[in-house]
């Protein structure tokens, strides 16, 4: 396949600039966050936009005029010339398009191509070929997120299966020479990793679901102040002291209709976060949306006197994979917790609090029961 140049018998199409021709384009190419590329009728780019240039690394005057396999001499994979395979303007009629792939350009310059054949009617001629071009770095920055949620996961698991594999194997052939004390003992252990194991599967498929947008919200009525209480027993029964934590619950709650799974969730997450990485005490406080809020709801604020989070980080606490300590945990925590807010419509800040340490604070709106959203 030969794409036309310059040196065609055909009569070419006026030379468009970008920004020449608003009623064909019906707005300035260079308005759009994704590099535009037009050829004509017999293969010469027409339009060439901003975005295509940084993209690309092309000069516009490079490849305004010219045949578009000159301006973009774009290779697939396997070293193989793009334009040639596909062959816009020769192959099939019944062509459409190309749908968005890898290519490379002169020099390693990987790019994203999609293409959309443009026809006077189905089956006729070639008239207008768009070309749509993005850079890689998002679907990298995508690529290794997942090779790091992969690398997580893998971590995770193989510490409490290796455990639990280790004790299972050593109580059946060993069964008779361990007293009851040491059986008890080792099948604790196995529980309590099993656990782990259950809690890393279920967080990763609140991460899946908040990726995908469909994380559900059943709401309920939630009594804000009951669930933080029930989670600070359940940290005193698990060893810490009871002058740990202060709680102080607001007059005249409003009604709060929430998932209660997942705010129990919310609030379990936040205080371990404060227990395990913070230090003092833990301040919790359930009190209506203040006024500066902008918004009505039910406000939660969990607070310590810890060394609180460096304001560099600030900005990626909510983002997969952040720790605040080396003291373990996936980094999964806060991401989950800030889908799982954001899926009520609420939100959530962190900040340093007056003690000094880090303070989160979320807001859930007034809302409705499930039937009725």
């Amino acid at each position: 396949m030969t794409v036309g140049t310059s040196g065609s018998a055909k009569t070419h199409a006026p030379l468009v600039r970008p920004s020449d021709d608003p009623e064909v384009f019906g707005i300035d190419p260079d308005d759009l966050p994704d590099g535009l590329v037009v050829a004509d009728e017999s293969g010469r780019v027409i339009c060439f936009n901003k975005a295509a240039v940084r993209i690309t690394a092309v000069a516009q005057a490079d490849a305004l005029g010219h045949s578009l396999d000159i301006a973009l001499p774009l290779e697939d994979l396997k070293g193989r010339r793009w334009w040639t395979l596909t062959n816009p303007y020769g192959g099939l009629a019944t062509r459409v398009g190309q749908p968005e792939r890898n290519l490379l350009l002169p020099g390693g310059r990987e790019v994203l191509v999609s293409a959309r054949y443009v026809r006077a009617f189905p089956t006729g001629p070639v008239n207008r070929l768009v070309i749509s071009l993005r850079g890689t770095e998002a679907r990298r920055r995508t690529e290794r997120s997942h090779a790091e949620l992969i690398a997580t996961v893998a971590h995770e698991l193989r510490s409490p299966l290796t455990s639990v594999k280790g004790f299972t194997a050593t109580l059946l052939a060993k069964w008779e020479r361990f007293t009851d004390d040491q059986k008890r003992l080792m099948l604790e252990t196995v529980d309590a990793d099993a656990n782990r194991v259950t809690r890393l599967i279920a967080e990763l498929l609140d991460i899946s679901r908040i990726d995908s947008g469909r994380l559900e919200v059943r709401r309920q009525p939630v009594d804000a102040a009951a669930a933080v209480e029930r989670h600070v027993q359940a940290h005193i029964a698990s060893g810490q002291s009871p002058n740990r934590f202060f709680v102080r619950i607001g007059h005249e709650l409003p009604d709060l209709w929430a998932d209660p799974d997942k705010i129990d969730q919310v609030l379990g997450n936040l205080l371990e976060n404060a227990v395990r990485h913070g230090a003092g005490t833990v301040t919790i406080e359930v009190a209506p949306a203040s006024a500066k809020d902008d918004e009505k709801g039910t406000a939660v604020t969990v607070s310590d006197e810890g060394p609180g989070i460096p304001e560099e980080s600030m900005g990626r606490v909510f983002t997969r994979f952040w720790r605040g300590s080396k003291r373990g945990g996936t980094g999964l925590g806060l991401y989950i917790v800030k889908g799982i807010v954001e899926a009520h419509g609420g939100t959530i800040t962190v900040g340093r609090g007056p003690g000094g340490g880090a303070e989160f604070r979320f807001i859930l709106p007034v809302g409705a029961p499930a039937y009725l959203t």
